[in-house]
């Protein structure tokens, strides 16, 4: 079943007059989309959840810590490492094979930290480890690429793996040279910190507009993904 869903991914879809534009949920293989300013759960002016948009099973996050809630602002979520602010999914996300991985966002610091992760799994994560490089590991396989030049800041970020396990990282469209090979599951059940963490340790620092999760990789979805990121 799944796999017929992956074969009904459509790069738009087509309506009777005209076509609708392209959203995660056109895919068959979305597994997470936590969609700018929408389905945000507010305790005061900080996140208590974060809804997934995509439309099969649900992986909503949240954080029932007030003191680990990220700070909301306009479709912007706003994470500090020495907070340890994080959102947590108790529907574990796990991807054997392809992925192609999505986020919208603006580090700040130096060493900015893991903005997806498995909070209850050690060396599971993807982060930024300092303003120029981007870190994965996968079941204790580490992934490092630099950028090809500049550094990160307003972005938006794809990650990719084909079923080769070649990865590839793109910065806001384009692809980086350094590539890497990495097998394993990838799991991931939180935004914003990562397993073994605690004061600060490899908390990500700085805003989250959006994330986009996929169980599969393409040339046409990556396009289709880094052109909506470049919309928000």
């Amino acid at each position: 079943m799944l796999s017929l869903k992956q074969a009904l991914g459509l790069n738009s879809v087509n309506v009777v007059g005209g076509s609708v534009a392209w959203t995660p949920n056109s895919e068959g293989s979305v597994v997470a989309w936590y969609q700018k300013a929408v389905g945000i759960t507010l305790n005061g002016s900080d996140v208590s959840a974060w809804a997934d948009s995509a439309t099969d099973v649900p992986h909503d996050m949240a954080q029932s810590t007030a003191s680990e809630q990220p700070a909301y602002s306009s479709g912007s979520l706003t994470f500090v490492s020495a907070d340890d602010t994080n959102l947590q999914t108790t529907s574990q996300i796990s991807i054997t094979g392809a992925f192609t991985i999505g986020v919208k966002l603006t580090p700040t610091g130096s060493n900015t930290g893991c903005f997806l992760a498995d909070i209850t799994t050690n060396n599971e994560f993807f982060k930024l480890h300092s303003t120029t490089n981007f870190r994965a590991k996968i079941d204790n396989n580490l992934s490092s690429i630099d950028l090809d030049s500049g550094t990160f800041g307003d972005d938006y970020i794809v990650v990719t793996r084909n079923a080769s396990n070649l990865l590839t990282l793109y910065q806001n469209g384009v692809a980086q040279s350094t590539t890497t090979t990495t097998a394993g599951t990838a799991d991931i059940d939180a935004i914003g910190l990562r397993s073994g963490s605690g004061s600060g340790v490899n908390g990500y620092d700085g805003v989250i507009e959006e994330v986009q999760i996929f169980s599969s990789s393409s040339t046409a979805l990556t396009a289709n993904v880094n052109a909506y990121l470049a919309g928000l």
